[in-house]
């Protein structure tokens, strides 16, 4: 049975509503020295099926290996993309996945979360602060040590990309574990990472290759986006005119298909498609750049360690926002064609 989307933005608004209290009154650990404390079994609650909040997620997790080394991480996720996100992490124990149409799956929806009550963490992170199921088992799952995703005055105080959906929570950890003796870390939040191994890497450059056929370097676009993220035909045949009138002498200009197999630039452009998450990210990984509307393949491409543009129009670029390797986010309101292919022309030359 599928719900209508006007049922689902009410329940939403109904379990935020009902939720949003959810861990206020956690108080925040004090440190004392005669405690040692000992984080070894760890649980991450990111509750969402889409594939850019899974890979948003890559960042604290990354975080919780760099600080806890020989940690033990399971995740709570919904979807089936958590698999081909984090197979190459090793620390990840267990990954307890919620079925994408709860609805239609009680019975599993319900064994995941008792599952989950049963077993003992030293410490729980909700990896979205908004997520009311996040909040929901952050609050009735056992462990010692709980951070429910609330950002802290102080985080806004001292770091101006806070509300970065995959930094906060890089902060929110931080903050709190100095609060039990850890010491202040002022490093770099960890990119999003799909940690390809070599093998896949070649394999990567190997079907570039047989897509291009020349050793010229290639940028990759992706003209497919959900709801009104997406740009039109009009605006993706005079970027893409553009685009091929200042760099097609010296580089070669592929395009991505979505799962839907549809190009908004009528499939102009030398293309390819793939439904493998780790394939595409392979791919993406030996281009120069890639350049999205903000969607999943837009972090995906981030997460590949390659330079990524974003474009954005309707969702808020702080928060959502490509970072690290030189990435960037375009916001097409404020900024012009003539524009980009500067910011481009920066990345390649």
């Amino acid at each position: 049975m599928k719900i209508p989307n006007s049922v689902n933005v009410y329940r939403r608004k109904i379990m935020r509503f009902i939720t949003k209290n959810v861990g206020s009154s956690q108080t925040e650990p004090k440190f004392d020295a005669n405690t040692q404390v000992n984080i070894k079994k760890i649980l991450i609650i990111r509750p969402n099926h889409r594939l850019g909040n899974q890979l948003l997620l890559t960042p604290i997790v990354q975080e919780v290996i760099n600080t806890f080394p020989n940690c033990e991480i399971d995740l709570f996720v919904k979807g089936g993309v958590a698999y081909p996100v984090f197979e190459n992490y090793k620390q990840i124990s267990t990954i307890f996945q919620l079925p994408k149409k709860p609805f239609n799956h009680l019975f599993k929806y319900v064994k995941c979360w008792i599952l989950i009550k049963r077993k003992h963490y030293d410490l729980v992170i909700n990896g979205d602060k908004n997520s009311s199921s996040g909040r929901l088992l952050t609050q009735i799952s056992t462990g010692d040590y709980k951070v429910f995703g609330d950002v802290n005055d102080t985080i806004k105080l001292k770091y101006t990309d806070y509300e970065h959906i995959a930094k906060y929570p890089v902060y929110n950890l931080r903050h709190y574990l100095t609060k039990l003796g850890f010491s202040d870390n002022r490093s770099e939040v960890p990119t999003l990472n799909i940690k390809l191994n070599e093998s896949e890497i070649q394999k990567g450059k190997k079907l570039l290759k047989d897509i291009v056929k020349n050793d010229k370097q290639t940028i990759c676009i992706y003209t497919n986006a959900t709801g009104n993220k997406c740009y039109s035909e009009n605006w993706w045949h005079t970027f893409y005119t553009r685009l091929k009138n200042e760099f097609e002498n010296d580089f070669n200009i592929i395009e991505m298909l979505p799962i839907e197999n549809i190009s908004k630039i009528n499939f102009k452009a030398t293309h390819f498609y793939s439904k493998d998450i780790r394939e595409m990210g392979a791919i993406i990984k030996n281009t120069s750049i890639f350049i999205a509307a903000d969607n999943g393949v837009m972090h995906l491409a981030s997460a590949s360690l390659t330079p990524t543009i974003g474009f954005f129009s309707v969702t808020n670029e702080n928060i959502y926002k490509p970072y690290g390797n030189g990435s960037m986010a375009l916001n097409t309101n404020t900024t012009t064609i003539d524009d980009w292919i500067t910011e481009i022309n920066k990345i390649l030359r």
